[in-house]
C-alpha cells in the first residue's frame, strides 16, 4: 500500500526513483509470489491487485516527473514491467496450486486412516462384542450351575480384554500422525494362520459348532494385505452368524486352492439353524460390501448369499495379489 500511495503522489527527484526502482520491484515481485501462494482465498484477489498494481504503477515515479518524458514513455514503462509480474503472478498461482494439492491429499489420507479405522472398529471389537452379548443373553436362559457361571464370565472377561486390545490398536493408529518409515499406521495385521483360533473362539462362545478345512500348502500364497483380508472376510461373516442366524448349528470354513482363477479361494458356510428363513440375514449392516469393494482392489471378489439349508459367503483371492 505503501509503494501504491508513492507511485501516484511522489514529488522527488525522478534520479532518485531510478535509482531505487530495480531494488523495490524486486521486492514487490516476491511479495506479489507470498501474497498469491498465502493469502487466503477471501482477500487474495483484493491483495494480488494492488500488489501487483504497485509493481505495474513503479516507474511513473520516473516517467511522470522526468522533463523528457510524457505519456507514450509512461505506457512504455509500464508494459515492460508487465511481463515480471504476469511471471510473479503465474508462480504464485503454481506454488498455491501445489500447496493446494498437497492439503487435498493430506485430507484424503486422514479420511482414509478414519475409514480403516472404522473397518478394524466393525471387523474386530464388534465380534467380539457381539461373542459377549450373546454369552450374557445364554447366561439368562435358564438356571446354571456355579461352574457354567464360571465359565460364561471367564469368556466373556478373555472377549472383553480382546475387545479393549483391537481398541487400544485402534486409538493408537488415531494419535500416529505418521507411521513408522512412512507408512500409515493401522492395527495389527492377521492372516490364514489365525483362522484356526478364530474358530475355536467361536466355537467356545457359542453353541454353533465351527469347522476350519485349509488345504495344505496354502499358507504363504498371499500377500500380507491379501491375508489380512481373509481373515476379516472370515470374522465378518462368522460375526453375521451370530447376529442373523442364531440357531445355526454348523459353520464351516474352508480355505482352498482355486486353479481356474488362480486364487485362493475362502469359503464360510452355515446351515441357517436347520431351515431358518434367510430373510433374517437383511438389514446387516455394510460390512461386507466395504469388504467386497476391498478385495476388488486387490484383483478378487467377494459373493454373499443363499447355500443349501442356509447361507455362503465366497472370497476369491490371487495369489499374487498386490495392493
Amino acid at each position: 500500500m505503501l509503494s501504491l500511495a508513492l507511485d501516484i503522489g511522489y514529488f522527488g527527484k525522478p534520479g532518485l526513483s531510478l535509482l531505487w526502482l530495480p531494488f523495490e520491484l524486486a521486492a514487490l515481485l516476491v511479495v506479489l509470489v507470498r501474497v498469491i501462494r498465502r493469502v487466503p482465498a477471501g482477500r487474495v484477489a483484493v491483495s494480488g491487485a494492488l500488489t501487483g498494481a504497485a509493481a505495474l504503477l513503479l516507474p511513473l515515479r520516473f516517467t511522470l516527473h522526468e522533463p523528457g518524458s510524457g505519456l507514450k514513455e509512461s505506457v512504455f514503462a509500464a508494459a515492460l514491467t508487465l511481463f515480471p509480474v504476469v511471471c510473479a503472478a503465474g508462480v504464485g498461482l503454481y506454488l498455491r496450486a501445489l500447496e493446494n494439492r498437497r492439503i487435498r491429499a493430506v485430507i484424503q489420507a486422514r479420511r482414509q486412516q478414519r475409514l480403516e479405522v472404522a473397518s478394524d472398529l466393525h471387523d474386530f471389537v464388534a465380534h467380539e462384542v457381539t461373542g459377549i452379548v450373546l454369552e450374557a443373553q445364554a447366561a439368562q436362559l435358564g438356571d446354571l450351575g456355579q461352574q457354567e457361571y464360571r465359565e460364561i464370565l471367564a469368556r466373556i472377561e478373555k472377549a472383553g480384554l480382546r475387545a479393549l486390545e483391537s481398541m487400544d490398536q485402534t486409538v493408537t493408529a488415531l494419535r500416529t500422525a505418521d507411521g513408522e518409515r512412512g507408512e500409515s499406521p493401522s492395527t495389527r495385521l492377521h492372516g490364514l494362520a489365525d483362522l484356526a483360533e478364530l474358530a475355536d473362539r467361536f466355537t467356545t462362545m457359542s453353541t454353533t459348532k465351527v469347522r476350519l478345512s485349509m488345504a495344505e500348502g496354502i499358507l504363504g500364497t498371499l500377500s500380507r494385505e491379501a491375508e489380512d483380508t481373509a481373515y476379516r472376510v472370515v470374522v465378518e461373516s462368522l460375526t453375521n452368524v451370530r447376529r442373523h442366524a442364531a440357531r445355526a448349528t454348523r459353520v464351516d470354513i474352508v480355505v482352498r486352492p482355486n486353479a481356474d482363477h488362480g486364487a485362493v479361494e475362502i469359503t464360510v458356510a452355515d446351515d441357517a439353524g436347520h431351515g431358518a428363513p434367510t430373510a433374517t440375514r437383511q438389514g446387516g449392516g455394510t460390512g461386507l460390501v466395504g469388504l467386497a469393494e476391498r478385495v476388488s482392489a486387490l484383483g478378487g471378489s467377494l459373493e454373499a448369499g443363499p447355500h443349501d439349508e442356509g447361507w455362503r459367503v465366497m472370497c476369491l483371492l490371487p495369489t499374487t495379489a498386490h495392493p
